[in-house]
């Protein structure tokens, strides 16, 4: 709420039109000579004066009136604007809080229980038309070793496409490394990035899945978004990750052609870009750590390199991303 003591545009205050009233009186006047004589707070009422454009202050610090209708509706428009946008706003926060409180829910259910959510996952897939999307960054809901699950198989047998990023930390496990690439070789597109914000599904562009474990315990808890404008955003998130993800392979290149850069080159150089460390990029590639770090060498000497980071920009430059 405005008080007497803003200092911004207006609001019309006794303050402000009490120097507003003054001015009439004596400008044109630099600004020095007006305030040297006047009560403290008209300093602050001058500032708004100034702010809305009701009094100009030229380049030698002379004090102008100008006639305050259109400086007045000038103001006027904007708190407008301002008024307009600060509704739109509630708007779509009051959505989002009726959503996740239950009063009102249009777009998004709370899904409770492990078990629940499970079997929605499931349902979700089953239920997919042309594609299911997803973020893998934990076993929130795993119950089983087997990846993919049946219910991903037969997705696939009937032409769904199925595109998932996964957290690198996922990858450290052997046996968790083994069961993407099996689901490579089922026909998922896979891909890596270090760290993701949170697990979720996205089937068709229908609904999302967006997984939350407890705090504490194994138990977690879900979100079902239904199309709205946040199930768009959950896209376009994932989106970006798959973007910036590198792809993962049901197994490395054998063969490595002396004309760099080599196709094994290429998922090294990925890899590294993706941000994995040395043991996760050697359990993907099938080699040793110390083979890992001897290509990294080897790739720095030959782009001129003193980094790592710096053999990504030349990579880069040289078009082999």
């Amino acid at each position: 709420m405005a008080t007497d003591h803003d200092t911004g545009p207006l609001p019309i205050t006794s303050d402000v039109a009490d120097v507003y009233r003054d001015l009439l009186r004596v400008a044109p006047v630099p600004q020095r000579e007006f305030l040297s004589t006047a009560p403290p707070r008209a300093a602050r009422a001058l500032a708004g004066l100034l702010s809305s454009g009701a009094v100009h202050r030229d380049s030698a610090g002379v004090l102008h009136l100008r006639p305050p209708r259109t400086a007045l509706e000038s103001w006027a428009a904007q708190r407008e604007m301002e008024a307009a946008r600060a509704r739109a706003a509630a708007e779509a926060l009051s959505g989002l809080y009726s959503a996740v409180h239950g009063t009102g829910a249009a777009f998004v259910e709370v899904v409770e229980g492990k078990h629940t959510a499970r079997e929605l996952f499931r349902q979700l897939q089953a239920g997919a038309r042309t594609e299911v999307r997803g973020l893998e960054r934990g076993p929130y809901l795993r119950d089983t070793a087997r990846v993919p699950e049946e219910v991903q198989y037969d997705g696939l047998r009937r032409g769904l496409r199925y595109r998932c990023v996964y957290e690198g930390e996922l990858l450290h496990d052997e046996a968790m490394l083994a069961a993407v690439r099996a689901a490579v070789a089922a026909g998922e597109q896979a891909r890596v990035f270090p760290e993701l914000p949170l697990k979720m599904v996205l089937t068709d562009s229908d609904h999302g899945l967006v997984i939350l474990p407890r705090g504490s315990g194994e138990e977690t808890d879900a979100l079902l978004v239904h199309r709205s404008r946040l199930l768009d955003g959950l896209s376009e998130l994932f989106e970006v990750f798959w973007r910036l993800g590198a792809p993962i392979h049901t197994t490395t290149d054998a063969a490595e052609p002396d004309a760099e850069p080599t196709a094994a080159t290429q998922r090294l150089l990925a890899l590294l870009t993706a941000g994995l460390t040395d043991e996760a990029i050697a359990r993907d590639l099938g080699v040793s750590n110390r083979t890992v770090h001897r290509r990294v060498s080897r790739l720095q000497e030959l782009l001129g390199a003193r980094s790592r980071f710096q053999l990504g920009v030349q990579a880069s430059r040289r078009g082999w991303l």
